[in-house]
């Protein structure tokens, strides 16, 4: 089964605990504090392998969890770092924020690595608090949590060559004779459910990937029959290869049906269009086909070549894949085009989120929320007096005591953060 667009979850480590411990050695007076630092979490790592061409594996595993950093330890030794976890995804995936919808990355190359989700900072130990006030600190840093985030990850086939063209043109038949690509072939519209993949060898040792894209109709950009669907696949190709029933056996005009499917592609992306375009004028074995091939050319105005060919006698194959393997030799590798699409990874600047935010419950509670005040409540020790003494002090710097009271919060009430509840106290 083909796959190319799914929904998955991802959550990087958390970071190990920081330690409370002190020197007990026998030789040693006012040993100190000793507890170490805990290990940072593992990022989430996707990499691109290209011996994938599908996001199958996503199919059936749609959570991904790095593991957490290992706490500190005794000593002032340092907890154990987490790996990363490294999801292997094919070439031409792009991977999307749900929730921002940002292009979080763009993978096309082997072993290109993009880090999905950063892993939590290990928790500082006992040891790291010393002062001169406070030479025995009991408390220590609970880990920071890792990134979770919802992501899309979407497959855009990386193919040289795309053939596009109507349903029962005669695509898959194309590819299943140049290559080993074994598609399946029917007589009925929309046989091909899912684009088909195949290397394509001339007879003078030159090779590339040619990828079958579903039938496309009119319409087909606005999410018409099947091509809203596989229409991105045509974005990373670097020649189209147009595929026209040029015998007319099911009663269009060859001539419409070149000038609509070009349509749907500008449609879709306009710099379709400055992309090499060769046309195969099919099924030239049938009555009928040769008069039409004479009025398709006297109706031409693009100047694109026509190779009049015939995928069941094959006839004219040789000569359009040598045409095709020229047009790729004249193009770069790495095409410039490709990486100018709409998609690209972009860094902005990002204005800093206020420290916290205060809102009321229906029960009168008030309700503090925020991406920094709820990290400082995650890593903060709640069973340890000091620690909770030096959480309430972070507050007051952050000014929550004083917002608190600028909307009326008085001696008592009740102050909500995540799940817990705390007692407003003047």
């Amino acid at each position: 089964m083909f796959v190319d667009q799914v929904r998955v979850y991802i959550k990087a480590g958390d970071g190990g605990n920081g330690l409370v411990a002190y020197r007990r050695e026998k030789y040693v007076p006012k040993g100190g504090p000793a507890g170490g630092d805990g290990g940072d979490g593992g990022d989430v790592v996707f990499e691109v392998d290209e011996g994938l061409n599908t996001l199958m594996d996503f199919r059936y595993n749609r959570h991904f969890k790095a593991k957490r950093g290992e706490n500190g330890m005794s000593k002032n030794q340092h907890g154990k770092n987490a790996a990363p976890l490294i999801v292997p995804v094919p070439p031409g995936t792009t991977v999307m924020d749900e929730d921002t919808q940002e292009i979080i990355a763009d993978l096309t190359y082997h072993e290109q690595r993009a880090i999905i989700a950063h892993g939590g900072r290990g928790g500082r130990g006992n040891s790291r608090f010393a002062t001169p006030r406070n030479p025995a600190p009991e408390f220590a840093e609970n880990g920071e949590p890792g990134q979770e985030r919802n992501v899309k990850v979407e497959l855009k086939l990386i193919a040289d060559v795309g053939l596009v063209g109507f349903p029962s043109v005669g695509k898959s038949t194309f590819i299943s004779v140049v290559s080993a690509a074994k598609p399946k072939i029917a007589d009925y519209h929309f046989t091909t459910l899912s684009p088909n993949l195949g290397v394509v060898d001339t007879s003078d040792h030159r090779s590339f990937v040619m990828a079958d894209l579903p039938g496309l109709i009119e319409g087909a950009h606005s999410g018409v029959g099947l091509g809203h669907q596989f229409l991105r696949h045509v974005e990373r190709t670097r020649v189209i290869v147009h595929v026209i029933d040029m015998a007319g056996t099911e009663g269009r005009d060859p001539y419409d049906d070149y000038v609509k499917i070009n349509q749907e592609l500008k449609e879709y992306d306009q710099k379709l269009m400055d992309r090499p375009q060769i046309i195969a004028a099919n099924k030239m074995d049938m009555p009928g086909a040769e008069e039409n091939l004479r009025l398709f050319k006297g109706k031409l105005e693009d100047d694109f070549p026509v190779f009049p060919i015939s995928t069941l006698t094959k006839e004219g194959l040789r000569d359009i894949l040598f045409a095709i393997a020229d047009a790729l030799d004249s193009i770069p590798k790495a095409a410039p085009k490709m990486e100018e699409t709409e998609e690209a990874v972009v860094y902005r600047y990002q204005r800093p989120q206020a420290s916290f935010a205060i809102s009321r419950d229906d029960d009168g509670a008030f309700v503090l929320s925020g991406v920094k005040i709820e990290k400082l409540f995650k890593m903060t020790d709640f069973n340890r007096d000091e620690a909770v003494q030096r959480f309430a002090r972070q507050l007051r710097g952050m000014g929550v005591d004083e917002a608190l009271r600028k909307r009326g919060a008085k001696d008592g009430d009740t102050i909500r953060l995540l799940d817990y509840e705390f007692e407003f106290i003047e």
